[in-house]
């Protein structure tokens, strides 16, 4: 054979395999549903709760954008038909994840992210907003998803105001969790005393760490909580099942995980997206654990400092206060130009974790209080993009 021969065949080679990887790089973008338009971000648009006349919608979709346990966005309205200024939440049972929280811990806390975006709503809109908590009484704890179906979390009774606006507002539209590194910039000592004083209530305290020593011993309590959930098969299946591998089920189901979450963005994304949809394999089983660890080891490795909320009971109550008290704390972290991330898996309760829960509670809140959130705080080294919404009118009963 000669040179030139050779040299066309070489050619003829190479343009097949581009064909190929041009055609390969097309059919992943076309299955992770590229030209599918994201209807799951549109309540993250500030013009989204002005579509609804009814202030209680209104402020509906604005508490929906708070941080909430797995992005299960467990929470149910009930309008009051006779008082049109009057609403209720419940936590929607049918949305518990059981083998993570079994006792509905981090559901109370979701309960209070909520709410408290609706107060700072309220404001912004000109609106009071009275919040009575577990008007009719606490849960039937023996029997816990019937009983959320029919108590109240809160009512909520608004009285119209003069609009008052409030400095965070704008940062409900920013994404509630991110991710990745952070930059090393530790915080002012004013930056903590801001944090740590936005809570009044005697029952609660906010804790910033930042010094080597607590650094270094959350981050390990963190990584430790991480390599015990990556091994627990029934959680990782749980969080398994809520995966959306492309645009197509993000906009079907609107709630759960999704690549965005491991910090994958642009057209990578796509291309992960639907390597996943071809081959699920690669976002379950050991793949999605290592996958897990490996996210939690970058994120310990790239963490200046952490915030703590803790209450002195653990009552339903101080549940719900403490996810109020929470949504305060991303909010004005964001204000500042930090972000953060919840750590929650050595905080969980079910039993392959009792070992480190205990011991980071006789670590850090020895008088007998419970942790609720042990939270990453940092500068962000990038943007991260928003997590899916369900549409505002799903979470109406009845509706």
């Amino acid at each position: 054979m000669n040179k030139r021969t050779v040299q066309k065949t070489m050619t003829i080679i190479f343009s097949y395999i581009g064909v190929f990887l041009i055609t390969a790089f097309a059919f992943l973008l076309i299955r992770s549903g590229i030209f599918e338009a994201p209807k799951y971000l549109e309540p993250w648009q500030k013009d989204y709760a002005q579509k609804f006349d009814d202030p209680r919608i209104r402020l509906t979709a604005h508490g929906m954008l708070s941080a909430n346990g797995h992005n299960m966005q467990p929470w149910k309205i009930r309008l009051d038909r006779d008082e049109p200024m009057v609403f209720y939440l419940y936590a929607d049972s049918d949305r518990f994840t059981n083998e993570v929280d079994p006792l509905a811990r981090q559901m109370m806390i979701t309960q209070g992210a909520f709410l408290e975006y609706v107060n700072i709503a309220g404001d912004e809109l000109g609106y009071q907003t009275a919040v009575e908590l577990f008007p009719e009484g606490g849960y039937n704890e023996q029997k816990l998803p019937e009983s959320m179906k029919t108590k109240l979390v809160a009512k909520i009774m608004l009285t119209k105001d003069r609009p008052q606006s409030s400095p965070l507002y704008d940062f409900m539209f920013l994404p509630d969790t991110n991710r990745a590194a952070y930059q090393s910039t530790k915080l002012t000592a004013e930056q903590i005393h801001q944090l740590e004083t936005i809570n009044a209530d005697i029952n609660m305290s906010i804790k910033i760490f930042q010094d080597e020593e607590n650094v270094a011993k959350l981050g390990s309590y963190a990584m430790q909580g991480a390599a015990i959930e990556a091994d627990v098969k029934r959680v990782m299946r749980e969080s398994e099942t809520i995966f959306r591998a492309n645009e197509y089920q993000k906009n079907k189901y609107r709630y759960g995980f999704s690549v965005e979450g491991q910090g994958t963005s642009g057209i990578m994304r796509h291309l992960i997206q639907g390597l996943v949809t071809l081959f699920p394999s690669m976002n379950s089983g050991k793949a999605a654990s290592d996958r897990f660890i490996q996210s939690t080891r970058t994120s310990v490795a790239n963490t200046p400092a952490y915030a703590m909320i803790i209450t002195g009971d653990n009552s339903r109550t101080s549940q719900v206060k403490s996810g109020m008290l929470y949504s305060r704390l991303t909010l004005t972290a964001h204000r500042l130009g930090f972000v953060v991330q919840p750590l929650s898996q050595v905080l969980e309760e079910y039993p392959e974790m009792e070992e480190p829960y205990s011991s980071i509670h006789r670590d850090y809140a020895a008088g007998g209080g419970t942790i609720q959130m042990l939270v990453r705080l940092g500068k962000p080294t990038q943007e991260v993009p928003p997590s899916m919404r369900r549409d505002v009118m799903d979470l109406l009963a009845g509706e």
